[in-house]
């Protein structure tokens, strides 16, 4: 079996300052259904599969939804598998009862987030070609998702900005690769 790193403990000050913080947005009446809403709906990236093929209907283009979801695909498949595995580190110590609404609780390391790196492999296939507009939409959407992770209490703040940037690194590497095969 392979060792597992430890997430180093210099990021708690800083996952505790962000969770003491959100404490203050955790009290705005409808943050809840926003952030829990907004959770659910990425599990296994279901709403960004659905702009793609959306975006691939408006434009008459099923090469897009194709590229969306193939991305998707491999970025879950290392996020949740090898890239998770490598790490260890507890999820924040909530437990189902105290949150305000049912979600799915992962069983896999917390860092990092895989919400954080789908939405922002999501945003790097699907906002090219957008106006201004299209794009502040999908990144907004994209950081909603990204952040309800520490509202709801799945993923420390460390977890959601490492998973951001795994994303970022993954959409570089998968983007050109997918352009070779798919068009």
């Amino acid at each position: 079996m392979v060792k597992r790193i430890p997430v180093p403990n210099t990021f708690q000050p800083v996952d505790d300052l962000v969770d003491e913080a959100w404490e203050h947005i955790r009290a705005i009446p409808g943050a809840d259904a926003l952030f829990y809403g907004a959770s659910e709906a990425a599990n296994f990236s279901k709403i960004w599969h659905a702009l793609g093929i959306a975006q691939a209907i408006v434009q008459r283009d099923p090469k897009r939804a194709l590229m969306t979801s193939a991305a998707l695909g491999i970025e879950a498949s290392l996020v949740n598998g090898p890239i998770k595995s490598l790490f260890e580190r507890e999820r924040p110590d909530v437990t189902m009862d105290e949150r305000p609404m049912k979600l799915r609780q992962p069983k896999t390391s917390s860092f990092p987030s895989g919400h954080a790196s789908a939405a922002t492999v999501a945003t790097a296939f699907i906002t090219p070609g957008m106006g201004p507009i299209g794009k502040l939409a999908v990144r907004s959407l994209a950081a909603i998702v990204s952040t309800s992770r520490i509202h709801v209490q799945i993923h420390h703040a460390t977890d959601v900005a490492a998973g951001a940037i795994t994303g970022w690194a993954l959409a570089k590497a998968i983007k050109p690769a997918l352009r070779r095969v798919i068009n």
